[in-house]
């Protein structure tokens, strides 16, 4: 099986942000970090904000971000809404044949073991995607931030108020 650059771009455009975590990024900052058209990205973004993946802002200092509870998406889920025809032979779909406009029917289609080896192939398949969350791809983020041109974000570390001086006893 093989996905279409459609899912690849929708696993990417996710993984980007999941891996960015702060702040707004722009289709330019993804095109820019995976040299990928621009236009193919904003169909993309524009399917993951329809699903509620991804939140867009508009504006001047608009961009997009991953929305909180789309992190723990699983990959599968994701291949399952980018594409649409998990289709591995013809006879799959009722088509007997590979022949273009073909409607036969598989003429060894009644004693056929070959389908149910391929659709459980198929199962196997997405029980395996299915197995990781965007989150998981994601982690460690520190190496995957230098690959895609991103800089870390600044620990704040907190500041801790210093233990109050114990209260002078009154007459000493």
């Amino acid at each position: 099986m093989r996905l279409t650059d459609y899912t690849d771009y929708s696993l990417r455009v996710l993984l980007y942000l999941a891996v960015r975590s702060e702040g707004l990024a722009t289709i330019q900052d993804i095109s820019d970090a995976y040299g990928i058209s621009k236009n193919h990205l904003m169909k993309v973004v524009q399917r993951l904000a329809e699903l509620g993946w991804v939140e867009t802002v508009r504006g001047r200092n608009g961009g997009l971000r991953l929305f909180e509870h789309s992190s723990a998406l699983t990959v599968g889920e994701v291949v399952r809404a980018a594409e649409s025809d998990f289709t591995l032979v013809s006879c799959f779909n009722g088509s007997g044949s590979g022949e273009p406009g073909a409607h036969r029917e598989c003429v060894i289609q009644s004693q056929c073991r070959l389908k149910g080896i391929l659709e459980a192939a198929r199962e196997a398949f997405f029980r395996e995607l299915d197995r990781y969350t965007i989150r998981d791809i994601a982690e460690p983020a520190s190496p995957l931030m230098s690959l895609l041109g991103l800089k870390p974000s600044a620990t704040v570390v907190p500041i801790v108020p210093a233990p109050a001086a114990p209260a002078a006893s009154a007459g000493v």
